[in-house]
């Protein structure tokens, strides 16, 4: 049952936010920060992919324990391109907000972003081992964490300046994203159930790829 389960929402998940991101890259009509979007988008399932496929293969077959690197390559995958997706959500908001200069601002946006990467790029994450330690699971994502605040803080004041309803709880989506995602990181080894937050975690990326294909529509 889980397997058709998780196999069924995947392919929704998947298909989801990839038309939409291309229907945002085809029908922005030359609008920064919808192809922006567009863009985002694509990256957030074509990243996914590589993980969720291997898994729905393993969960299809002989079982998760059989497919440790597919599934640790794939999760490395969807670190760099979680990290692009967050990085690319801060351009969205300075094309939509129309934000000038702020290098410093941006330097801390490509820190924290490149820190991630490199730390997910550090053989000591031991990805395609089905023991990889704790301790690299964490490092990893303090940049990753800071850089998910720091965009949650950047939408939230600029959506309540300028009154922006369409992307008005676009914070809020981030912020619940990493709300489902770092028990995850911290607790599923130990408590496998709580693994089960990354379906609302999916559900919140679905959420925040819907916002940005609204706000397209509506001003057309």
């Amino acid at each position: 049952m889980q397997a058709v389960f998780e196999t069924l929402f995947d392919i929704v998940y998947l298909s989801t936010v990839i038309t939409l991101g291309y229907r945002m890259i085809r029908g922005g009509k030359g609008q920064k920060q919808y192809l922006l979007f567009g863009i985002m988008a694509v990256v957030l399932g074509c990243g996914d992919a590589f993980h969720l496929i291997p898994r729905a293969v393993a969960l299809c077959t002989t079982g998760l324990e059989s497919y440790p690197a597919a599934l640790g390559i794939g999760k490395l995958v969807t670190s760099i391109t979680m990290t692009v997706f967050y990085l690319l959500l801060y351009y969205v908001w300075r094309a939509r907000y129309r934000i000038t200069g702020r290098a410093g601002l941006t330097a801390a946006v490509w820190a924290l972003s490149l820190s991630r990467i490199l730390l997910c790029l550090a053989p000591q994450n031991r990805w395609t081992s089905a023991d990889a330690p704790l301790s690299w699971g964490i490092y990893r994502n303090i940049p990753f964490a800071l850089l998910g605040l720091l965009i949650v803080l950047l939408f939230y004041r600029s959506a309540k300046r300028h009154g922006d309803r369409a992307f008005r709880f676009l914070w809020l989506a981030v912020l619940l994203s990493f709300a489902f995602y770092l028990p995850v990181v911290l607790f599923a080894d130990a408590l496998p159930p709580v693994g089960m937050l990354m379906i609302p975690k999916t559900c919140v990326y679905v959420w925040m790829v819907v916002m940005g294909f609204r706000a397209m529509k509506g001003e057309r």
